[in-house]
Order: C-alpha cells, then sequence, then structure tokens
C-alpha cells in the first residue's frame, strides 16, 4: 500500500518509496513492484504519469487520473510553475545559502539511449539550496578521525536529469548514498554505522495550481524511517517538524547572505 498524500477526482499524490520504478520497464525486467501499478490496483482506476522520480530518490509523486489533467499537468512542469522543494543529507560542512548556476550536458544510459546524439550543448540549470543544519561524528572514514555532514533543502528552478545530485557534486559535497556522483567511501560508511542505506533525498513539497480548479495546492512527504533514524542520530530532531510528524514550525537562524556558484 502506498501513502497517498492527496488525492480528489482528478489528481492523486503519493509518497514514493526509495527504490521503487515508478512504472514498468524493459530495463529492469526483473524488478517486480511499480508505483503506477501499485496506485492502480490500490484505487482501482488508471493514472497517468507527469513528471518522474528517480529510483533511489523518495517523496511526492502526481499523478493525473485523466490524460487531460495529465496535459495540463505537464504544462506547468515544463513552463516551471511548480515548485518544488527536496531535501537531501551531503558530505561535509555546507553552511551557506545560495544558488548553483551550472549548466549540464544531457546523461545517456549505455541501453536506452545508444542510437541518441551524445553531441549536445550543456543545457542550463539552476538549482537554490539554503542550509538547515550540520554535524561533526566520530566516525573515521578515509584519512579524517571524524565524519561531517549537513542537511539542505534543495529547489530546483530547472529540471535536468539528476540536477540535484550533479549540483551537489559539483559543490563538492555530494549527496549521501549516491552511486553515481558521490563519495563511495562516505556512502558505505553511513551504511555500517548508522543502517542508513540508499539516496538520501526526499522530495518533501510542492506547490501548484489545480489543473482543473485553478486552486493552489501545497503538498507535504513524511519522512520515512531511514530519514527519521539519521536525523535523530545526528541531533536533528524538531529541524522539519512538518515532514517529521509533528506541527510545522520554520527553522530558526539568520540569513547568510547568497552566493552563486557557476
Amino acid at each position: 500500500m502506498l501513502e497517498i498524500l492527496y488525492q480528489d477526482s482528478h489528481l492523486v499524490a503519493v509518497n514514493k518509496p526509495a527504490g521503487w520504478l515508478v512504472h514498468r520497464t524493459w530495463l529492469d525486467r526483473h524488478e517486480a513492484v511499480f508505483v503506477m501499478q501499485t496506485l492502480r490496483d490500490q484505487i482501482g482506476q488508471h493514472v497517468f504519469t507527469v513528471h518522474r522520480l528517480d529510483r533511489p530518490t523518495s517523496g511526492i509523486l502526481l499523478m493525473a487520473l485523466s490524460s487531460d489533467v495529465a496535459r495540463s499537468l505537464s504544462q506547468q512542469f515544463e513552463q516551471h510553475q511548480v515548485a518544488k522543494t527536496y531535501h537531501a543529507i551531503v558530505r561535509g560542512y555546507l553552511l551557506d545559502d545560495g544558488t548553483v548556476d551550472y549548466a549540464l550536458t544531457e546523461e545517456l544510459d549505455k541501453i536506452a539511449d545508444k542510437f541518441s546524439s551524445a553531441q549536445k550543448a550543456p543545457q542550463p540549470a539552476i538549482t537554490h539550496y539554503r542550509a538547515l543544519a550540520s554535524v561533526e561524528v566520530p566516525l573515521p572514514i578515509g584519512r579524517y578521525p571524524t565524519s561531517r555532514f549537513s542537511l539542505m533543502e534543495l529547489q530546483p528552478q530547472t529540471g535536468r536529469k539528476h540536477q540535484l545530485r550533479r549540483h551537489m557534486s559539483h559543490l563538492r559535497h555530494p549527496i549521501i548514498g549516491d552511486t553515481t556522483h558521490g563519495d563511495l567511501k562516505q556512502n558505505r560508511g553511513v551504511v555500517e554505522h548508522f543502517s542508513c542505506p540508499g539516496l538520501m533525498l526526499h522530495a518533501s513539497q510542492m506547490q501548484l495550481s489545480h489543473p482543473v480548479t485553478g486552486e493552489h495546492l501545497s503538498i507535504t512527504a513524511p519522512l520515512d524511517s531511514r530519514w527519521q533514524g539519521l536525523i535523530g542520530d545526528f541531533g536533528w530532531k524538531g529541524i522539519l517538524p512538518a515532514l517529521e510528524g509533528v506541527e510545522f514550525a520554520s527553522p530558526s537562524g539568520q540569513d547568510s547572505g547568497q552566493i552563486v556558484i557557476r
């Protein structure tokens, strides 16, 4: 059973578990569980995808209940009219708030995109980020006797493939659990010492206009048990109350200024 965050006669939003594929694909023939099929069986109705989340990413996945609504929602995403907020745990101390304005070359899959051209120019990509908390723990990984981690709020202005993961890596603060763009030693250390596997990237909030009524929708996805455990281990309980299942209160702290990373 998927956790349904919002549902009416036109659309439905679920809290996608980390590790789940959105839909069936020939690239992973052995996978048996998919969000689309599970949700269809759960609500007894066909669903239409309007955006995507990477397999290892958890959080809000919005789907339409008709092709017309799907078309309208897709246009909102394409025109950057949907405000999306993610949270991530990254390597090291990242204490500033700022913007990454760094174009990304399209990542091609060796199998699915083997006939695609690799000569495309880099595409503009912009991510706004905000530091929420940091911690140093007595965990020796590599040559250092301690390890540092930061809790980040990320807001993508564009929607390139793996944008948040690649932009955090560009800042030299890769997201914990990122096996493609991250720090493999750090990933292994977090799994071994905190029993927290997987990518620590969560699509936590989404704001948009209802495609039929025009009303403002704000959807929030609670954190899963992996997140809850690691936040507790790092002493960050209460920093994300709306995602931890308690009454919302904005994190306190003074503005540290804006910087732009290119």
